[in-house]
């Protein structure tokens, strides 16, 4: 779904700031659900704007605003008017892992080879 900013007045993000936006959203996603907060192709295609810690995690049992943490990349201030649509969000389900210690790890054709090993 498209997240929207709800703000009284417009909000300047300066080129390297990161500003938090409001979006007068109060999630309650159930027990085993998480939102993620994704950027918007759009915005950081032509404006470099894009979500800072992306894809931000919103917790079942979180209760407050959502609040969308921008950062402008680009070299111009960018302006978020009320209304306008600055981030997007998916619903997923969350599986739950137990951590157990082992002595190894089970074998792969990889193995421990990862950042770029699998080619372009």
């Amino acid at each position: 779904m498209d997240l929207k900013a709800h703000v009284r007045e417009d909000r300047v993000i300066p080129p390297s700031a990161r500003v938090k936006i409001p979006t007068g959203l109060f999630p309650e996603l159930p027990p085993g659900f998480e939102g993620q907060i994704r950027p918007r192709s759009g915005l950081a295609f032509r404006y470099g704007v894009t979500v800072l810690n992306a894809p931000g995690t919103i917790d079942a049992d979180y209760r407050g605003e959502l609040e969308i943490l921008l950062v402008n990349l680009g070299n111009e201030p960018f302006t978020v008017k009320n209304g306008d649509r600055i981030a997007q969000m998916v619903v997923a389900p969350v599986c739950r892992v137990r951590i157990a210690e082992a002595e190894s790890l089970g074998k792969t054709e990889r193995g421990a080879s990862g950042f770029g090993s699998t080619g372009m």
